[in-house]
């Protein structure tokens, strides 16, 4: 929180299933959704974007769901991020995409690719489609020359930071909407792209303006190897909250330059405790060959390939090295956080990346044994952050504090589960912890599912969407038979 603003992001999202605590927001948050909305989708009139290709997908696949619930909820979700939140336009001539995460008008690079990313399979079919995830592409390019260190942009260079943003102290660039390091944030960018690419077979998004990006990232990520210097990057914020702000002058705790990429926050917002944060590094890695894949073949840039692929090993190496620790029974796990000089942080957070979600990010295999080893780890009581009570069980986060689980880290269990047993029982608790709203949330309190954060959170809503659609294609005999 900023103290001099009197607000923060999660003050303004707070309130237990409540809507009504966001109707001060700015602009039109809350505009396309009302408490007697919460059971159904907008009117066709009142959708931002609407793809026959998607319809034809929820109609296709809703009719081998057997349980009613579950069916009306991939219904509700799948397309929610189409509905809700894309607002496609041109700029300069070519396609231009913002996209809001749901309840803040602000477009993140992280949630803006991940919210789209689902309809990758749909976009050869429809070409409107197409187009507008081609927008996002190229406004994230745009947002990354703006400032490769933001993870939060604003509609226009015009529009005024976040309210909890505006007397952070850091350098707030025109068009930023908040300025928090994530190295998951350029991951994700060239995550969409990629898979934009393969999806459709289309290069036109990479034009001069996405190659100036696509440098601008690894010389991002080659500055936060810290090897010569702390770096450009620095983030305080005035906050009650430790986890809102980064120690020492906002250069984070103190790390040896292993090889490894710095990230000051982790996908959840929430700032580092070693500023070495593994999950990241992984996503790195992948990212990286992406990207050295696209300059090869589309854009013809030796260099940045070669770069890319340089770092990518460079990063791989220093993750095998210093990435791991031990947990109270010996085991060699993949660490949270590490600070190069031996001390580990070993815990895991709903977001994606986390130590669950690397096999879905394609990190690792999903019976990778060190993997194994992790997952079963994280998805026990030795995580501080696993929660099991009345309502379900999952985990959590510092972000929205002890005892709230976040439905996305039940979807990422269920994404890498080979036990149709164990996804049954995902399943289950997804459909029974969304209050009767059909939707999912950010968060549930672990004992009363109607004590929720975040009843608009897209990202949540269509990474269900992708799971069904997932499960219809991997193991449909278990939408097809009753939970």
């Amino acid at each position: 929180m900023t103290a001099n603003s009197g607000t923060t992001r999660r003050a303004f999202l707070g309130g237990a299933a409540s809507i009504a605590a966001a109707a001060a927001a700015p602009r039109h948050l809350l505009a396309q959704i009302k408490p007697t909305d919460l059971h159904q989708r907008p009117a066709l009139a009142d959708r931002r974007f609407s793809s026959p290709a998607v319809e034809a997908a929820i109609t296709r696949v809703g009719a081998h769901i057997a349980d009613p619930e579950l069916r009306l909820m991939f219904g509700n979700c799948l397309p929610n991020t189409l509905d809700t939140t894309v607002f496609p336009g041109t700029f300069e001539g070519y396609p231009d995409t913002f996209v809001i995460t749901g309840d803040i008008d602000a477009m993140w690079l992280r949630d803006s690719s991940a919210q789209v990313w689902p309809y990758l399979p749909f976009a050869p079919e429809d070409k409107q489609l197409a187009s507008l995830i081609e927008g996002v592409i190229r406004r994230q390019s745009r947002c990354i020359l703006i400032d490769p260190y933001a993870n939060a942009f604003m509609r226009s260079a015009s529009d005024k930071p976040l309210s909890w943003s505006v007397h952070d102290e850091t350098e707030m660039l025109p068009g930023v909407g908040e300025r928090k390091w994530e190295v998951d944030s350029l991951c994700y960018t060239i995550r969409l792209a990629h898979g934009y690419w393969k999806a459709t077979g289309s290069a036109t998004p990479f034009d001069q303006q996405w190659r100036a990006s696509a440098h601008r990232i690894v010389q991002t990520f080659r500055q936060q190897q810290r090897k010569d210097g702390r770096g450009p990057y620095h983030f305080q914020r005035s906050s009650p909250v430790p986890t809102d702000t980064v120690p020492l002058a906002g250069y984070g705790n103190p790390a040896r330059p292993v090889g490894l990429i710095y990230s000051m926050f982790r996908p959840s917002d929430d700032s580092c405790i070693y500023p070495l944060f593994i999950p990241a590094n992984h996503f790195a890695v992948v990212s990286l060959r992406q990207l050295a894949e696209i300059a090869n073949s589309v854009l013809h840039d030796v260099e940045l390939a070669n770069e890319s692929i340089a770092l990518a090993e460079e990063v791989e190496t220093a993750l095998a090295q210093h990435g791991h620790a031990r947990n109270s029974n010996g085991d060699v796990l993949w660490a949270y956080e590490v600070d190069g000089y031996g001390n580990t942080l070993l815990m895991d957070d709903a977001n994606a990346p986390g130590l669950l979600s690397l096999p879905y990010l394609g990190c690792c295999a999903v019976n990778d044994p060190v993997y194994q080893r992790t997952r079963a780890w994280v998805l026990s009581l030795d995580n501080p952050y696993f929660f099991r009570g009345k309502a379900g069980e999952g985990i959590g986060g510092p972000h929205q504090g002890l005892n709230y689980i976040w439905p996305m880290s039940i979807l990422f269990r269920g994404f890498t589960s080979t036990d149709d047993q164990e996804i049954h029982t995902c399943l289950r608790t997804l459909r029974d912890t969304t209050a009767g709203t059909h939707f999912l949330h950010e968060s549930f309190q672990k004992d009363n599912a109607a004590d929720f954060t975040r009843a608009w959170f897209a990202w949540a809503n269509t990474l269900f969407g992708e799971f069904i659609l997932h499960l219809a294609e991997t193991k449909p005999a278990i939408l097809s038979s009753a939970l």
